[in-house]
C-alpha cells in the first residue's frame, strides 16, 4: 500500500518539480555588467546537485530517496546598442542527465535537451565609471525540450514560460560589490502532464536574489549569494500540489584570465523548501570566452 501510494505520488506530482531545479532564473554576481556593444560572449555551465530528502507539505521521505541531476547550458550573448540603450539579445539551451528514487521507488532516469530560452537584457542605467547598472531582462521559454507524460522525469516542461527580471548592480564599500534581483514567472499549462494526461497549472512564481562579491584583485572575486522564492502554487485537474518557497545559499569565487576567458565555481544547498527535492549539495563551474 506505501508502495503504490509513492508510485501514484511521483507519477502525478514529481514529473514537474522534481526536474525542474536546474531551470530557475538564477543569476551570478556580475551578469548585470554591460559590456561595450560589439563585445560578445561565450558561456558553457555545469551544475552537478545531488538530494536524498523529498519535502511535501512538511513531510519528508528520505529512506531510498535521492535525486541527481547533471545539467550544462549552452549560452551565447551579443551586446549592441538600439535606441540608444544597450541591449544583449542571447538564447540558453539546456541539457544533460537526471535520475532518482523516492522511497525505495525507481523514478527512473531522463537525458536529452531541454527547453530552449530566449532572453535580452535592457540596460536603463549603464555607467561603467561607477560600476553601477540597473537592467531589465524577459525571457520566453519555449517547450521544444524532451518530454515524455507518463515519465517520472522530465527535461522538458511541455509548457510556454514567461518571465521578467530586474537588478541592480554598484559598489557598497571599497571592493565590495552588491548585486540584488527581483523576477517573476507566469506559466501556461501542460495539458498532457502525467500517465492521465492531466492539466497541469501554475500561479506566478517570484523569485529575490541577493550577491555579494569581494575583489581581491581586478581579476579575482570571492562571491555569496542567498535566493528565495514565494508563490508559485500549482495544480492538476484544480487539486493544489502546493508551492515550493525554496530558500537557497551559494559560496563560490571567480578568475578572469589574460585570455578574457573566466572560470567561475559556486557550492550552495537549499536551506529549506516546502515541497520539491531538498538539495543537500549543488556544484556549478561557468566557463566565459569574451570575443
Amino acid at each position: 500500500m506505501i508502495k503504490h501510494n509513492y508510485k501514484k505520488l511521483m507519477m502525478i506530482y514529481l514529473l514537474w518539480w522534481g526536474s525542474n531545479t536546474a531551470l530557475a532564473i538564477d543569476f551570478d554576481a556580475g551578469d548585470y555588467t554591460a559590456m561595450p556593444a560589439g563585445t560578445n560572449l561565450g558561456l558553457l555551465y555545469y551544475t552537478h546537485s545531488h538530494s536524498g530528502n523529498y519535502v511535501s507539505q512538511g513531510h519528508s521521505t528520505k529512506h531510498d530517496t535521492k535525486l541527481n541531476q547533471d545539467v550544462s547550458v549552452l549560452r551565447v550573448i551579443h551586446f549592441t546598442t538600439i535606441g540608444g540603450f544597450t541591449v544583449d539579445p542571447q538564447f540558453l539551451l539546456p541539457f544533460g542527465h537526471v535520475n532518482g528514487r523516492l522511497g525505495g521507488n525507481d523514478m527512473g532516469s531522463t537525458q536529452g535537451v531541454g527547453d530552449l530560452i530566449l532572453a535580452s537584457t535592457v540596460w536603463f542605467y549603464n555607467d561603467p565609471s561607477t560600476q553601477t547598472y540597473f537592467g531589465v531582462t524577459p525571457f520566453l521559454y519555449a517547450p521544444t525540450g524532451r518530454y515524455r507524460h507518463e515519465g517520472s522525469l522530465n527535461m522538458g516542461e511541455n509548457r510556454w514560460k514567461y518571465a521578467l527580471q530586474a537588478a541592480f548592480s554598484t559598489p557598497v564599500y571599497d571592493k565590495l560589490l552588491l548585486d540584488i534581483g527581483l523576477d517573476a514567472t507566469k506559466f501556461g499549462d501542460n495539458n498532457d502532464y502525467g500517465v492521465q494526461s492531466s492539466r497541469l497549472a501554475q500561479n506566478t512564481l517570484y523569485q529575490g536574489q541577493v550577491h555579494l562579491r569581494y575583489l581581491i584583485t581586478p581579476a579575482l572575486d570571492l562571491r555569496t549569494s542567498y535566493t528565495k522564492e514565494w508563490g508559485g502554487n500549482s495544480s492538476v485537474d484544480g487539486v493544489s500540489q502546493g508551492k515550493p518557497a525554496e530558500n537557497k545559499y551559494t559560496f563560490g569565487a571567480a578568475y578572469m584570465f589574460p585570455s578574457h576567458t573566466q572560470l567561475l565555481g559556486t557550492w550552495g544547498r537549499d536551506a529549506s523548501i516546502e515541497n520539491g527535492f531538498k538539495s543537500e549539495s549543488v556544484i556549478k563551474l561557468r566557463l566565459m570566452q569574451m570575443f
